[in-house]
């Protein structure tokens, strides 16, 4: 860019010449150089501006060579709401390496009110857009959800994919569905999604309204496109509600066995499908990365003395599910109900692992469950010191463990077996004629009052 001065006497006078930088390890995202004159600048512009895009795309495809996109997350929190703006975006940097996206810059800003349009500032958006085109980004994921009207302002002014939280979570649900229940539930959630977020221009568009400018050959692409999801939506709906029935009978035949049901809950990411693997010499498949399991696995358990229960594993929760997803994977959470024990997993070597089992537990209360026995179970002490550990499963009276050591399981199925067997044998003896020894163990068992 370069401005020139014109001198009171209409003759050109300092000329200034701006242009970005190659990323370099000063931290100089662009450079001014001022002439006195126009005709002191001896640069060539085309040479210039050659190589100046010559060296940016060197940069781009070095930094490229894996094939992953590059993203910029973008947080926008009025500062009286800023407290988990850390907590939320580390969040947010998990979600997009599942993705298998590549995170260059964070931008982050606490406005005293919210941009209508553009979410962020206008200022703090120009620079986004600097970073942008210094950095080779590719997409840009904003922490919050974005109305559809400020999806397509930033896109427009950036000339970049812009995407929300929703829709990051939306994806990574994408590719990991493989059942048909996964899918189906996955594919419904997309579509409610998107329905909301398809534009065109008003009334003008129409050609359903009638009347003086609205007569037409029948619908727009606008409107046939709406009619599509909205009868997909109602078809995936229906096999939906085909799929619950089946789920329903085998759910049926478990009760039938009498079998107690032994459900593990837990944060994305926790260790459930690894707890699950160990417990029962499974290959249920685990992964590194949040929402490696969407589709519910139930095992088989022996303990002693001919004793089974079946052990299911579910999907992940995180904080500020999209609605829609709750909506769609809530028929999944129901076969909760049925459990007779609750074993929740919480990853402590995460540094935010008490917000996570907060949130964890927040939602099983919402879903009716907080009459199920609880078990906390503290996964990877092999990550935290032993002291640590010891002291963590103490003040939320919990079982620490290592889902990867087999070892370390000892403490958990003997606590499993006292609350599904011998609580409720001693409740009985606790009945008229017994000895009272399970209104006793009733009174003291935190895990029975919850």
């Amino acid at each position: 860019m370069v401005a020139l001065e014109v001198t009171p006497q209409g003759l050109p006078g300092r000329i200034c010449l701006g242009h970005l930088l190659p990323k370099n390890s000063q931290g100089e995202v662009w450079r001014i150089e001022v002439s006195k004159s126009v005709y002191e600048l001896t640069i060539d512009f085309l040479d210039f501006i050659h190589s100046l895009e010559d060296e940016l795309q060197k940069r781009f495809d070095f930094n490229k060579m894996d094939g992953n996109e590059r993203a910029i997350l973008v947080s926008v929190v009025p500062y009286e709401k800023s407290h988990h703006v850390e907590d939320s975006l580390e969040e947010l940097k998990e979600l997009t390496h599942s993705t298998d996206l590549e995170v260059i810059d964070v931008v982050v800003q606490h406005p005293k009110k919210i941009h209508p349009k553009y979410l962020m500032g206008e200022g703090k958006l120009k620079e986004l857009i600097i970073k942008a085109l210094q950095s080779g980004a590719d997409i840009i994921v904003f922490d919050q959800n974005l109305f559809p009207a400020q999806v397509n302002a930033i896109a427009e002014v950036t000339d970049l994919k812009v995407i929300d939280r929703t829709q990051l979570i939306l994806d990574i649900f994408a590719k990991r569905a493989h059942s048909r229940d996964g899918k189906v539930r996955v594919e419904l959630a997309q579509l409610k999604y998107l329905l909301p977020r398809l534009t065109g221009k008003g009334t003008a568009m129409s050609r359903l309204m009638g009347g003086i400018g609205g007569r037409g050959p029948g619908e727009t692409k606008l409107e046939i496109d709406r009619r599509r999801i909205k009868e997909r939506i109602h078809n995936l709906e229906r096999e939906l509600d085909h799929l619950g029935k089946g789920r329903w009978q085998r759910r049926s035949k478990r009760l039938k066995q009498g079998l107690p049901i032994v459900s593990i809950v837990g944060y994305t990411n926790a260790g459930k499908s690894t707890l699950l693997n160990a417990l029962t010499n499974s290959e249920v498949d685990v992964k590194d990365k949040l929402f490696a399991t969407l589709d519910t696995s139930s095992r088989r358990l022996r303990f002693p003395r001919e004793r089974e229960v079946i052990i299911t594993d579910t999907v992940g929760f995180i904080r500020n599910l999209p609605p829609d997803l709750l909506g769609a994977f809530r028929s999944t959470l129901d076969e909760l109900h049925d459990a007779d024990l609750l074993i929740h997993v919480i990853d402590m070597s995460n540094p935010r692992f008490e917000d996570q089992m907060v949130s964890v537990e927040k939602l099983l209360k919402e879903l009716d469950l907080g009459h199920i026995p609880l078990l906390r179970v503290f996964n990877k002490e092999d990550k935290v010191e032993t002291r640590f550990a010891e002291k963590v499963s103490q003040r939320f009276d919990g079982i620490s463990m290592c889902a990867l050591n087999s070892g370390t399981f000892s403490p958990l199925l003997k606590k499993i077996e006292e609350i599904l067997w011998e609580e409720k044998e001693g409740e009985k003896r606790a009945s008229p004629g017994g000895n009272g020894r399970g209104e006793y163990r009733a009174l003291v068992n935190p895990l029975l009052r919850r």
